[in-house]
C-alpha cells in the first residue's frame, strides 16, 4: 500500500470526492484511452478522460492526491494541472496561438519552396551551383519547427509501443528529407527518372521530397489547428455553467449581513437576495415574497410568485422583493452544478465516438510501416543497390503520408462553416455533420425557441365595452417590472388606450397588484390579480369572468382579472407567442422525414396548445430540467437518433446529450457552447437549413475521404515497384489535394431552398 493510500480516509466523502484535471499533449481520441487507463490502475481510482474538453474526471481520491494523478498522467507521456474555476488551463492559449504561427511560417515557406522545387526538377536549365542546398535549407524551419508537434506525439507512441497518424507523418517527414539530403550528400543519381513507367523526368528531380515534407506538414496542422479551436468551444460550457452562480453571497450572521466567498456557505446558513440578484444556492425563502425568474432553469416564462416555504433554485433571478433564504444544498449538490455534471458527462460520451479516419487509421498506419520495410528488405534482396531500394521504401511512406486525408475533412468543414456562415448557421465541428446524417427525430423546446419568450397581450374581455378594462390595468402596472404586467401596458398602448393616472400602488406577491385609479373626477379603487385575490376581497365573478379563466387554463395561457370599487370589469389574458416562422419550419423537418417533439417545462396545457397550432408529432411537458437529457436518453434507448434545438440554461445538458444539439442565438451563453451548431437567424427555417447544409457537408468529408484511401490503395503499389519518382509522387500528392480542396469549394454554392425542391420533385 502506498502512502498516498494509507493517508486516504475512508468512508462516503471520499466517494463523492471529485478531482478535474487539465490534460494537454492529447492528438487523438487514442490519447485519451492511454492516460484513462493510466490513472484507472492507481487504487481505488475511477477516471474518465475526455477528448473533447481535455479533461479527466477523477473520482475516488481526495483533494491531497492530486499531485499522485498529475504524477501518473506525466508518466504517460502528458501533462496535467487542477482545474482552475472560470480560466483556462495554464499554458493553453499559448498552445493554440503557437500552432496557428507554426501553421503561418509552415504556410509561408511551402508555397515559395514547392513552387522552386517543381520549376527546378522540370527545368535543369534553370539550376544553380548548390540549388539543392537551398531547397534543404528552406526546408529546414518547416520539417523541424514547424512539424515538431507530430514528431513529438510520434516519439511518445514510440516509447509506449503504440502509432497514429502522427508516426506516419514524422517518419514520413523526416523520411523525405534525410532522403533529399542524402541525394545531395550522394551528388544524385546523373540519370533520368520516370512518371508511372514512360516518360522521363530530369536527373535530380529527387529532391521534390523536400516539397512534399514541407506540404503534408502545411496542410496537417491546418486540420490540427482547426480542430484545437473547435475544443475551446467544447470545454466552454462548464467554466459557463459555473458562472451563472454568483461568486459570493450576503449571509446573515447574528442579525448582520456579511458578504462572504460562496464556497464558505454552508447548509443551514440563511442568505440575503434583494431584487435584481441571483439567488446563491438551493433554499427554502424564510422571510420575504418575490417573483423569481426561472426560465432560464426550467424553461417557464411566467416569473413563479414565492413566499414564506417556498423553495428556490441556484441561478435563478430574483425580480421584485428581497428575500431571505435558508440554504439547503450547496456546491456540487445544487441543481445548476448538477446540470454542469450532466453536460460534462454527455460531452465524454459523444467524444468517444471515433470518426472514419480514426478507425481505418488504427489499421493504415501500421501497414503502411510493414509495407515500407517488406519494400526495402524486397528490393535489397533482389539485388538492387541501396539508392533504389531506400528510394521505394521512402516513395511509399511519402505517397501514403495523409496529405490529402488531413485535407479532407477542414476544408470541407470551413467551406461548409463558411456557408453556414452566410445562411446564418454556425457548426461547430465534425461531430455535428456526423450526427446530421443520420438523425430521424427533432426535439425543440418551446420558451424562446418556438416562441418569442416574451408576455404579450392576446385577449381582452371588457365588460363595459368601451376599453375600462384595459386602461385601468395598464393605470396600476404601468411602473412594474413583472412580465404581465410589461405585457399589459405594451398591450394597452399597442391599442391606443388612455392610461390614466394611478397613486397608492401595491403589490400583491403571488396575487396580484392594486391602487387608486383616476378617472376624471372620480378615485377609483382597482384591483388586478387572480382569481383567488378576488375570492379573498369578496368580490364576486360573473360567468364571463369564469368563462374566460376555463378558456385560459385550457389553451395555457395566463388570465388576469380586473375588478373596480368591487367589481369585476373584465379581464386580459397574456401568452408567449409563437415565432411566424414557428409552423414552417416544422413542416420543412417533416418534409425531410423527420419525426418532431416539443419538450418543455412549461405546463401541459400551454405545451398541448403551442404543439397542435405549430403541427409536432409528440409533446412531452412539465419536464424539470434535470429530466430534459434523460428525455433524450429515453428516445436513444428506442432506436431514435435525435437533434435538439433549445437556447436555455435547462436545455445545455440536453443539447449535449443528444446526437445534434441546434442552439439559438437568442438563448443563453451555456445553451450555445453545449450545442454542437449555433443557430444565428432569428427565423426558425434555419434549422431544416443547418441539417440540410450539414448532411452535404457530411457527404462531401465523405467523398474526400473515400477519394484519398483510394488515393493511397492505388499509389502505394506502385511506389512500392519503384514506378513512382519523387518527382511523380510529389506531383500525384498535389493532385489528390486539389481533388479534394475543389470538391470541398463546391459548398459554397449550396442552396438550401433548391435542396428543398427537389426532395419534393423526387
Amino acid at each position: 500500500m502506498s502512502a498516498t493510500d494509507a493517508a486516504r480516509p475512508a468512508g462516503p466523502d471520499l466517494l463523492d470526492s471529485r478531482i478535474e484535471l487539465d490534460i494537454s499533449g492529447m492528438t487523438c481520441a487514442a490519447c485519451a484511452s492511454r492516460i484513462e487507463r493510466k490513472l484507472n490502475r492507481l487504487d481505488g481510482v475511477r477516471a474518465t478522460v475526455n477528448y473533447a474538453t481535455e479533461r479527466a474526471v477523477v473520482l475516488g481520491v481526495p483533494p491531497g492526491a492530486t499531485g499522485e494523478l498529475v504524477a501518473a498522467v506525466q508518466a504517460a507521456g502528458y501533462d496535467a494541472a487542477p482545474v482552475t474555476d472560470g480560466a483556462e488551463p495554464d499554458g493553453y492559449s499559448d498552445r493554440v496561438r503557437l500552432l496557428r504561427n507554426r501553421l503561418i511560417v509552415a504556410a509561408l515557406v511551402t508555397i515559395p519552396l514547392g513552387d522552386a522545387a517543381i520549376a527546378l526538377a522540370l527545368a535543369p536549365q534553370m539550376r544553380f551551383p548548390g540549388w539543392q542546398w537551398v531547397l534543404v535549407l528552406g526546408a529546414i524551419p518547416v520539417v523541424f519547427w514547424c512539424a515538431w508537434p507530430f514528431h513529438r506525439a510520434a516519439w511518445r507512441n514510440l516509447r509506449h509501443g503504440t502509432t497514429s497518424m502522427d508516426t506516419l507523418v514524422s517518419l514520413g517527414v523526416l523520411a523525405a528529407f534525410t532522403w533529399s539530403v542524402v541525394a545531395t550528400l550522394l551528388g544524385g543519381s546523373g540519370q533520368a527518372g520516370y512518371w508511372l513507367g514512360w516518360g522521363e523526368a530530369p536527373a535530380g528531380a529527387d529532391t521534390l521530397y523536400l516539397e512534399a515534407a514541407a506540404a503534408v506538414t502545411t496542410f496537417l496542422l491546418a486540420g490540427r489547428y482547426v480542430e484545437a479551436r473547435s475544443k475551446r468551444s467544447a470545454r466552454g460550457v462548464l467554466d459557463a455553467i459555473g458562472r451563472l452562480a454568483p461568486s459570493t453571497v450576503r449571509v446573515l450572521r447574528d442579525g448582520v449581513e456579511e458578504v462572504v466567498p460562496i464556497g464558505s456557505l454552508a447548509v443551514g446558513d440563511r442568505f440575503v437576495v434583494r431584487p435584481g440578484e441571483r439567488v446563491a444556492t438551493d433554499g427554502k425563502v424564510l422571510i420575504g415574497g418575490s417573483a423569481i425568474d426561472t426560465s432560464a432553469m426550467t424553461g417557464e416564462p411566467v416569473p413563479v410568485e414565492v413566499g414564506e416555504g417556498d423553495r428556490v433554485l441556484a441561478g435563478t433571478l430574483n425580480t421584485t422583493g428581497a428575500l431571505v433564504v435558508a440554504a439547503e444544498k450547496v456546491g456540487a449538490h445544487t441543481q445548476l452544478a448538477q446540470l454542469a455534471v450532466l453536460a460534462e458527462q454527455a460531452q465524454a460520451r459523444k467524444a468517444a465516438v471515433q470518426t472514419l479516419v480514426d478507425k481505418v487509421v488504427g489499421v493504415f498506419v501500421p501497414s503502411i510501416l510493414v509495407l515500407s520495410l517488406v519494400t526495402l528488405t524486397g528490393w535489397l534482396l533482389a539485388g538492387a543497390g541501396p539508392r533504389p531500394a531506400f528510394s521505394a521504401a521512402v516513395s511509399v511512406l511519402i505517397i501514403a503520408c495523409p496529405c490529402a486525408l488531413g485535407l479532407a475533412t477542414p476544408t470541407a468543414l470551413l467551406v461548409g462553416v463558411g456557408r453556414g456562415g452566410q445562411l446564418g448557421i454556425l457548426i461547430k465541428g465534425p461531430d455535428a455533420l456526423e450526427a446530421s446524417g443520420v438523425i430521424d427525430t427533432v426535439v425543440l423546446d418551446k420558451t424562446g425557441t418556438l416562441t418569442t419568450g416574451r408576455m404579450s397581450l392576446v385577449g381582452v374581455l371588457d365588460l363595459a365595452g368601451d376599453g375600462e378594462a384595459v386602461a385601468l390595468a395598464a393605470a396600476v402596472e404601468r411602473y412594474s417590472e413583472h412580465p404581465i404586467a410589461r405585457a399589459v401596458v405594451d398591450g394597452a398602448r399597442a391599442a391606443g388606450a388612455e392610461v390614466p393616472e394611478a397613486a397608492g400602488v401595491t403589490a400583491l406577491p403571488g396575487h396580484g397588484v392594486r391602487g387608486l385609479v383616476t378617472t376624471g373626477t372620480a378615485v377609483r379603487e382597482v384591483v388586478v390579480g387572480n382569481s383567488d385575490l378576488l375570492a379573498e376581497l369578496g368580490i364576486p365573478l360573473p360567468d364571463a369572468a369564469d368563462q374566460l379563466l376555463a378558456e385560459a387554463a385550457e389553451t395555457g395561457h395566463t388570465a388576469v382579472l380586473v375588478a373596480a370599487d368591487g367589481t369585476v370589469v373584465g379581464g386580459l389574458t397574456v401568452a408567449d407567442t409563437l415565432k411566424d416562422s414557428a409552423a414552417g419550419a416544422i413542416g420543412r423537418l417533416r418534409e425531410l422525414g423527420l419525426r418532431t417533439v416539443l419538450l418543455t417545462g412549461d405546463r401541459r396545457g400551454a405545451a398541448e396548445a403551442v404543439g397542435a397550432r405549430v403541427g409536432v408529432d409528440e409533446v412531452v411537458a412539465e419536464v424539470l430540467p434535470s429530466d430534459k437529457a434523460e428525455a433524450i436518453q429515453r428516445l436513444q434507448a428506442d432506436g431514435r437518433r435525435v437533434a435538439m434545438v433549445g437556447d436555455g440554461i435547462n436545455d445545455a445538458a440536453a443539447l449535449a446529450t443528444a446526437n445534434l444539439g441546434m442552439a439559438v442565438l437568442s438563448g443563453t451563453d451555456v445553451a450555445m457552447k453545449a450545442a454542437d451548431i449555433i443557430l444565428v437567424r432569428p427565423s426558425l427555417a434555419v434549422v431544416p437549413e443547418a441539417i440540410l447544409l450539414a448532411r452535404r457537408t457530411l457527404r462531401t468529408i465523405r467523398g474526400n475521404l473515400w477519394w484519398a484511401f483510394g488515393y493511397n490503395v492505388a499509389a502505394v503499389p506502385l511506389a512500392a515497384l519503384g514506378q513512382l519518382n519523387p518527382l511523380i509522387a510529389g506531383l500525384a500528392m498535389s493532385l489528390s489535394s486539389i481533388f479534394v480542396v475543389t470538391n470541398s469549394m463546391r459548398l459554397r454554392r449550396f442552396d438550401p431552398a433548391a435542396s428543398l425542391r427537389r426532395r419534393r420533385d423526387a
